[in-house]
This record gives structure tokens, C-alpha cells and sequence, in this order.
């Protein structure tokens, strides 16, 4: 009798050390986190991402640290977050060209935007602008597209499947011509020859074409949004400019690999959501020019949607036009 007691008050101390144990463990995340930015550090991307990151390290108690894994039109960051485990220590910043577009431009591309991620929230929505140089002999959007019907200007972008050749490729679906096309290899670049007069026009994110607006180096056309932009007050939208159905919506959201659990990407989301109502958070991310999502719009079910409504409106597009790689 004395050994049964024994053995059953050693069970009960043992089941006790277990549930104790269970109760105190530091709950998600218990390490550092990495999120990949699959595109160059300094870029717009790149920019929203540290901002993030270093509110997140906060709330979150881990640090989040940024890796920048670039090429294949940021697809090569993507797919390293998609073969990653499921245990939310890799996150990806993916966009309307990693997340859609990319399934219409790469024939072999080894990834599903739409089934192989967990989608965690949208953090922001930059609009497109057009601009052109200075020397064009245009004022409106129906100015540029009377030019462009006529075979006389050439855009640039940052590339094929870059979200400013995105843009193009549905002026030219509108407009119901082809612009000549010259893909450069970084937005920056071509931006450098519309100033240089060397090529008439492209479309440009907010954050990185006010500077060269407001300095008189190259004139804005429209904004491809619903509203004007608080950074560019003055340029019309491309409603209001004739052409309505040229809405480009340049948007950043997070992204966890397929069959991570759903308590942590609530944690994530949670976390997310905080730190964007952090002013200093809201106020940064507009200067880059973007707008932050309003909270019915915060969810991973607004994200999915999203996505599946982008690649639906933007691959039988791009098939369309035979850039696929």
C-alpha cells in the first residue's frame, strides 16, 4: 500500500511539473523572425518593411530581422518564404507583382500565390503616376493618349512584370494601342531618362516621383487611384482625367508559408494592426506616399480576396500581351 502511494504521489507530481511547465512556456515568438523582402534595400518596399519590422520587434518582444532576397521580379524572395517551415519565423513583404502578376509572367513559375501562402494582412496601397518630360507637348491624360494612339512616345519601367510595365500594359489595354515599351533594369533608371528627355513618360510610385515633380523635372498627368493623392493635391486622378478604368493599386502585404497555424498568424495580424496606429507608423508611411488600409480592410480574408481578385484581373491580361518568360 505504502508503494502504491508513492508511485501515485510521484504521477501527480510529474503530471503537475508538465501542465507547470506548459503554463509558464513564453507563448509565439520565441526567437528572432525573419522577414524577406524580395526586392533591393533602399527601395520602397525595402522602407516599409523596416519601419514595420522595428514596431513588430516591439510588440512582439523578438526582433524581426529584414532579409533582402532579390531577382525574378521578386519572385526568387517569395519562393523562399513558400518552401520555408510553417512555424512562423519566415514571413515574406510580397506586392501585386510577386503575389499576382507573377503567375501570368513566369510560364514556370513554382509557387501559387493564391494556395501556397498564409495570408497575414495588407499594410499599405500606393498608387501610380504618370509622368512625362518635360518637353512633351502634352498637359492631360488625352493628350498623352492622342500621342500614344499616334505611335510617338515611348514609356519606360523598371522591367518586365514590374508594377510600372503592369500599368502600361493596361493603358495600352484602354487605350487600345501599344505604347513602345523600353524595360530598363530598375525603376530609377528609367526615371534618370524621362528626365534626360531620352525616353517621353512612365509610371511612377508616388514616394519616388514627387521629388522630381516638385522640383520641375518631369510633369504629372494623373494618379491612377480613386482620390487624389495627399502628396500630389494638385495632379487630377485618372477618373477625372477621362480615363477611369486605369487603376493601379501598388500594395504591400505580409505573407506566413502555407500551413502555418492560425493562432500565430492572429498574434501576427494583432501585431500588425497595432503598429500601424502608431503615429509616428501612419505618418511614415504616408511620406513614402502610401496609404494605410482602413481596419475593415486588415484582415487575412480581405488579403486572400485580394489576391485572387488581382491575379484574376491581371494574368489573362499579361498572357494577353505574350511577355510571359
Amino acid at each position: 500500500m505504502a508503494g502504491f502511494m508513492i508511485r501515485a504521489l510521484f504521477l501527480a507530481a510529474a503530471v503537475f511539473s508538465i501542465e507547470s511547465g506548459a503554463q509558464a512556456q513564453t507563448p509565439y515568438p520565441t526567437r528572432p523572425i525573419t522577414m524577406v523582402v524580395p526586392f533591393a534595400a533602399g527601395g520602397p518596399t525595402d522602407v516599409m518593411g523596416r519601419i514595420l519590422a522595428q514596431q513588430m520587434s516591439q510588440i512582439l518582444g523578438q526582433q524581426i530581422i529584414i532579409e533582402n532576397v532579390t531577382g525574378a521580379g521578386g519572385t526568387l524572395g517569395a519562393l523562399r518564404v513558400a518552401r520555408a517551415a510553417p512555424d512562423g519565423y519566415t514571413m515574406v513583404l510580397g506586392n501585386l507583382g510577386t503575389h499576382a502578376a507573377a503567375l501570368g509572367i513566369y510560364k514556370n513559375l513554382t509557387y501559387d500565390p493564391r494556395t501556397d501562402f498564409e495570408p497575414v494582412m495588407i499594410i499599405a496601397n500606393t498608387p501610380m503616376v504618370l509622368v512625362v518630360k518635360n518637353g512633351l507637348p502634352t498637359a492631360t491624360l488625352k493628350d498623352v493618349i492622342a500621342l500614344a494612339k499616334s505611335g510617338k512616345v515611348i514609356f519606360g519601367s523598371a522591367g518586365i512584370g514590374s508594377i510600372s510595365h503592369l500599368t502600361l500594359i493596361l493603358f495600352d489595354s484602354l487605350i487600345k494601342a501599344q505604347v513602345q515599351h523600353v524595360p530598363y533594369r530598375g525603376l530609377s533608371q528609367a526615371v534618370n531618362d524621362v528626365l534626360a528627355g531620352q525616353i517621353d513618360g512612365v509610371f511612377d510610385q508616388v514616394v519616388t516621383a514627387v521629388p522630381h515633380i516638385r522640383s520641375g523635372g518631369e510633369k504629372a498627368i494623373a494618379v491612377t487611384a480613386l482620390s487624389r493623392t495627399a502628396q500630389l493635391p494638385d495632379v487630377p486622378t485618372s477618373i477625372e482625367a477621362g480615363l477611369p478604368d486605369l487603376q493601379t493599386n501598388a500594395w504591400t502585404a505580409l505573407f506566413f508559408p502555407k500551413g502555418t497555424s492560425q493562432t500565430i498568424i492572429a498574434r501576427t495580424n494583432a501585431a500588425v494592426d497595432r503598429a500601424m496606429q502608431i503615429e509616428a507608423v501612419s505618418r511614415q508611411m504616408q511620406e513614402l506616399g502610401a496609404d494605410l488600409p482602413p481596419p475593415d480592410r486588415r484582415t487575412p480574408q480581405a488579403l486572400a480576396d485580394l489576391v485572387r481578385t488581382e491575379v484574376d484581373k491581371w494574368v489573362p491580361m499579361i498572357r494577353a500581351t505574350g511577355v510571359a518568360e
